[in-house]
């Protein structure tokens, strides 16, 4: 029988339909096999809140992190959440543990968006620095978390003196691409694993400017110079994308890393100082598919404030440090004040085993700076700086930062302003457990390191 036009289209059809169907089928199953390779996350999260009782702070000011603040008020906690904060009045059921907190101050738990604590530990021993892999410009298969030491006596001290109930732990600053930060709940634990915060994000830490070429310049290769920089940073995200659109039958656990990032899944975190490199970088993010988080120490962000805020990028920076190399030599004490003016993220950070003791203080000092040039930012708002800003830059802002129903009860009672140079932790709950208390000596925690030491367990 003749084959008619018709037919001829209808057999072509056929066989395209066929085609498409057969692709999609093997498209699908290369998925399922890339899926399954991935497996669940490795390394994970042991945490367990140690016990607490349910409890009322009644009679302090309470400042909620988000801007908020309640003169003689309440805050209700039990099974390790925030179950209400309100006045005086708020009914306080049976059973629950009143603590008296008059003339005190109650802020949400101190988090810490920039520590090395565990990786370049507190006793400043060599051999136990562990926190800068520079062997290579690039190394993203790299983990903070290989490198902690949970008995640095840092972290207590961070609880103690300075309220620090989460913290973010990142690689060092002398590559490129450092590596994959891990968050930290502040809780004594024999592993890493029992301290990772249950369900945070990763994060990548970048960073740019002098580190970076200043290292694998004086070794004489790339990259020496800015340009450099940014041509070692390009090309791994274009071999990053190639990776990603591949079959993984080769797995590269650096690739893994940036194809998280080039996902939305790994926050990224980069070290960068003068206004002009973050602007370019945040060009750079835009053309190779990805989001920064935040940019620290950004010792210049005031000078970009409208173009972080319209990029939701948070500024973690220092309250003051500036002048230690060429590229923090226009960081200015009004950075943060400014910043908030032009109604950008600002979160105040230590990258220093001292400094996060008191980055209630810092956080006070770059309050101070503003007044000084007539911008006035509101106490609950430089709260913020320290509690939910620094949650919501690491992802979770959700789960912790403020004193809200259905967070975790991460709690600091003040005894006085918090933003007073004269002020320090009195008690500090994580998930509700009351992990320090200066009244009760067995409520002062001291890493085991230090046990049997002239000194254990004393309050610096």
């Amino acid at each position: 029988m003749r084959e008619t036009p018709w037919k001829r289209r209808l057999l072509c059809g056929l066989v395209m339909s066929a085609a498409l169907v057969m692709t999609t089928q093997a498209a699908d199953a290369k998925k399922k096999d890339k899926d399954a390779k991935s497996g669940p996350a490795p390394y994970s999260s042991t945490y367990k809140p140690y016990p607490g009782r349910p409890t009322a702070l009644v009679g302090a000011t309470v400042y909620d992190g988000r801007g908020g603040r309640i003169d003689n008020g309440t805050v209700l906690f039990e099974n390790g959440k925030v179950v209400a904060v309100g006045a005086a009045d708020l009914a306080i059921p049976a059973g629950y543990d009143r603590v008296d907190g008059s003339g005190k101050f109650v802020t949400p738990g101190v988090i810490d968006i920039h520590s090395h604590l565990g990786v370049y530990p507190s006793p400043s021993v060599d051999a136990l620095s562990d926190g800068n892999e520079m062997t290579s410009p690039t190394t993203p298969d790299v983990w903070a978390e290989h490198s902690v030491w949970p008995q640095d006596p840092g972290f207590t001290r961070a609880l103690i003196n300075g309220g620090v109930t989460t913290l973010q732990i990142l690689p060092g600053s002398g590559n490129l691409i450092g590596g994959r930060a891990v968050t930290l709940k502040n809780v004594p634990s024999r592993t890493v694993q029992g301290m990772k915060y249950p369900g945070a994000p990763y994060s990548l830490k970048m960073a740019c400017g002098e580190n970076p070429k200043r290292v694998y310049g004086a070794r004489n290769q790339k990259p020496m110079t800015r340009m450099g920089n940014f041509s070692v940073d390009r090309q791994a995200w274009i071999d990053a994308k190639k990776y990603m659109d591949g079959d993984h039958a080769d797995r590269d656990l650096g690739k893994d890393t940036l194809e998280g990032v080039l996902k939305g899944e790994i926050l990224v975190q980069n070290h960068c100082y003068r206004a002009d490199e973050m602007a370019q970088v945040l060009d750079m993010a835009k053309e190779m598919g990805y989001k920064v988080t935040a940019f620290h120490h950004a010792v210049e962000a005031y000078k970009i404030g409208d173009l972080l805020k319209a990029n939701d990028v948070c500024a973690a920076i220092w309250a003051d440090w500036y002048g230690f190399k060429m590229e923090a030599y226009d960081g200015i004490p009004e950075n943060a004040a400014l910043l908030a003016k032009q109604g950008a993220c600002v979160v105040i950070h230590s990258d220093d085993e001292n400094g996060i003791q008191r980055l209630n203080q810092a956080a006070a000092r770059a309050q101070a700076a503003g007044r000084r040039i007539g911008v006035d930012v509101p106490d609950g708002q430089v709260v913020g700086w320290f509690t939910y800003n620094a949650a919501k830059a690491m992802g979770i802002g959700e789960k912790t930062g403020s004193l809200e129903a259905g967070k975790m009860a991460d709690v600091v009672l003040w005894n006085g302003n918090p933003l007073s140079v004269y002020s320090r932790p009195e008690k500090v709950w994580s998930d509700g457990a009351l992990l320090y208390d200066a009244d009760d000596p067995k409520r002062k925690p001291v890493s085991d390191f230090e046990l049997g030491q002239p000194g254990e367990g004393d309050v610096k």
